[in-house]
C-alpha cells in the first residue's frame, strides 16, 4: 500500500476513534439499521447512475491504489536511461526482449525496435493517455458520486428516525436515544464522504495526472533513443522532467 495512504487513513480513523472512546463508549456508535441506509442506499444510488461495470471498475482502480506501490518520475526516467545503454550497446532489435510490467513501456519498446517513426510513437502515447484519463474519470467521478450520496442518506436516514421518535413522544425516557440514534446515519454518512470516498477520488485525479505525465516521459525518451542513441544525451532531456533533487537518484 501506498504510505502517505495508509498513514492517512491510519491516523483518520485512530483520530475519530479516539475522540469516541474519550467521550464514551463505541457502542453507542453502532447502529446496524443506520448503516444499512447510508451504505445500502448510497451504493444504489451510484449503480442507478453508473453502469455497474463503471462502479466495479471504480473499486478495482481503488484497490490498486491501496496495494500497488507508485512508481516515480525518476524511476521511469531510470528506466528510459537504461534501455538507451541496451540500444546503444546491444542495437534497437534488442528492445524486443526487454521484460516489463508497464504495458506502456514495452509497446514503446517494441516501437523503437521496428524503427518506427516519432509521430507514430507520438499518437499512440497519445491514445493511451486519452483511454487512461477516461478510466481514470470514470473511477473519480463514482467516488465523487458516492460522495455525495452518503450525506444525503445520512441526512434522509435523521429524518426517518426522527419521524419514529415523534411518534413515541408520550415517552420523554425515550426521545434522548431515539435523538441519539438519528443522528448517527448523518455521522456515517458524513465519515464515509470526508474520510474515504473524497479522498480516494482525490487519489485517483492525483494517479491520472503523474501516469500521464510518465507516459510523456516515456514518449520523450523513445524518440530520444530513435533520434540518438547516446544514454547521457537521454538522460540530459528526461531529467528535465523530474524535480532537481530528485535527479541524484537516477542511476546513469
Amino acid at each position: 500500500m501506498d504510505l502517505g495512504t495508509f498513514l492517512g487513513l491510519a491516523s483518520g480513523i485512530s483520530l475519530v476513534l479516539g475522540a469516541i472512546f474519550m467521550g464514551g463508549s463505541l457502542r453507542e456508535f453502532i447502529d446496524i439499521p443506520s448503516l444499512m441506509i447510508v451504505v445500502g442506499g448510497t451504493i444504489a444510488s451510484t449503480c442507478v447512475a453508473f453502469p455497474v461495470r463503471e462502479v466495479m471498475q471504480a473499486f478495482s482502480a481503488m484497490l490498486q491504489i491501496f496495494s500497488s506501490r507508485k512508481v516515480s518520475d525518476a524511476e521511469v526516467v531510470e528506466m528510459m536511461v537504461r534501455i538507451a545503454e541496451i540500444s546503444r550497446r546491444e542495437g534497437l532489435l534488442a528492445l524486443e526482449n526487454i521484460q516489463t510490467d508497464n504495458a506502456i513501456l514495452k509497446k514503446a519498446c517494441q516501437l523503437i525496435a521496428d524503427n518506427a517513426d516519432p509521430a507514430l510513437i507520438r499518437e499512440t502515447v497519445r491514445i493511451e493517455i486519452s483511454s487512461m484519463k477516461r478510466r481514470h474519470a470514470v473511477g473519480e467521478a463514482v467516488f465523487k458520486s458516492l460522495a455525495g450520496f452518503a450525506p444525503s442518506f445520512g441526512m434522509i436516514g435523521t429524518l426517518i428516525g426522527l419521524v419514529q421518535m415523534l411518534g413515541r413522544l408520550e415517552d420523554p425516557k425515550s426521545v434522548g436515544p431515539a435523538m441519539a440514534v438519528a443522528i448517527i446515519t448523518t455521522f456515517y454518512g458524513s465519515l464515509l464522504s470526508t474520510l474515504f470516498f473524497l479522498p480516494v477520488a482525490g487519489k485517483l485525479r492525483a494517479r491520472t495526472i503523474s501516469e500521464a505525465h510518465q507516459l510523456d516521459i516515456i514518449f520523450e525518451g523513445a524518440k530520444c533513443i530513435l533520434q540518438n542513441n547516446n544514454p547521457r544525451l537521454v538522460y540530459e532531456k528526461l531529467s528535465s522532467f523530474i524535480a532537481p533533487k530528485e535527479r541524484r537518484n537516477v542511476r546513469r
